[in-house]
């Protein structure tokens, strides 16, 4: 199939309504923006101005997707039952909002052959627009200098309870020369702060803290707290306390990924 340029709102538009009940937000990007500001060994092997669209997940995807998702369907042995769901609900979207056209679609989780991730989520949101990745080179004299600090994505108005769930490239669509590139929200500016993020999203991630950098609008619900604080090995456990998984199915699984917390929930 030939390329063909295409609104953005074209592509988002359908995609917003198939996926936002569910508690997901799409943000376009042009593949260029993402690959300008990275090594040529880490680009995307597609034109510049290929339309691609970042997937997040919000706090509410726990309860609006994922709880009815394993009460419709039930637990089919895939390492995690997160990446199912969000795997199910996005190639779904997709098949019915685009039936016919090519689109390439990564998850969070998935690795190339190499064992590098198959898209860099952080900079893929943060190139759409849709949350500011802070790293270390965006602060005056960092105060570390036996370290390096990971950076994390803070949403604008989830703070960090949000996760970057998926990149589709669409690949025989063009952007259009409307689609100009928009800066995230800064919502971190002072140097104070985003030193306190880094530190907290780094040194101590496990207390979530760095989640509320900014007043958030929405946080996760308890029981989801219950299962991202769970450990991998043990979510399967909880999911048949809470009556979502029979003795014959958790007996089918022998192994759950081993994820960090950040983009993972």
């Amino acid at each position: 199939m030939a390329a063909s340029t295409a609104r953005v709102e074209d592509v988002t538009g359908p995609l917003d309504k198939c996926l936002s009940g569910l508690g997901f937000e799409v943000h376009p990007l042009k593949v260029g923006w993402y690959n300008a500001i990275l090594p040529p060994s880490l680009a995307l092997s597609y034109a510049d101005d290929t339309l691609a669209v970042v997937v997040f997940s919000t706090p509410s995807v726990f309860e609006k997707a994922f709880l009815p998702f394993l009460e419709g369907r039930g637990y089919e042995g895939v390492r995690d039952p997160i990446d199912q769901c969000v795997r199910e609900c996005v190639s779904s979207a997709v098949s019915k909002c685009f039936p016919g056209q090519k689109v390439d679609i990564s998850y969070d989780y998935e690795l190339l052959p190499s064992r590098r991730p198959r898209f860099l989520a952080q900079t893929a949101a943060h190139v759409s627009g849709g949350a500011y990745y802070y790293q270390q080179k965006d602060i005056t004299e960092p105060p570390w200098t036996d370290r390096k600090m990971f950076g994390v994505c803070v949403h604008p108005q989830f703070g960090g309870w949000f996760a970057i769930r998926a990149l589709l490239v669409f690949v025989d669509l063009r952007g259009d020369s409307d689609m100009q590139q928009s800066p995230p929200a800064d919502c971190v500016p002072t140097r104070e702060d985003r030193v306190r993020l880094l530190e907290a999203f780094n040194l101590h991630w496990q207390d979530w803290s760095y989640r509320n950098i900014i007043p958030p609008i929405e946080t996760y619900s308890q029981r989801q707290r219950d299962y991202f604080s769970c450990p991998p090995s043990e979510r399967l456990r909880l999911l048949k306390s809470w009556g979502f998984l029979s003795d014959s199915e958790e007996a089918d699984v022998t192994a759950v990924t081993q994820r960090e917390v950040n983009g993972h929930g």
